[in-house]
């Protein structure tokens, strides 16, 4: 993968996530006091993060070398 790609995927993987869970507040479908459901998403919120910031991470790794 390209070092400007794997840094750009890395931060949309970061901000889309944080920006989701900022604004889903107020989303009338997403029932957010089922224990399951919360689970499910925050794992789902950490996994997408955890996978931008790699990505960041190999991109600025490609940067120096």
């Amino acid at each position: 993968m390209n070092k400007w790609s794997e840094l750009l995927l890395g931060l949309i993987l970061i901000i889309i996530p944080i920006v989701i869970a900022w604004y889903s507040q107020s989303w009338p479908g997403w029932d957010f006091w089922s224990a399951a459901g919360t689970f499910f998403k925050g794992g789902l919120f950490w996994f997408i993060v955890i996978i931008g910031v790699l990505f960041v991470l190999l991109g600025i790794s490609d940067l120096k070398g």
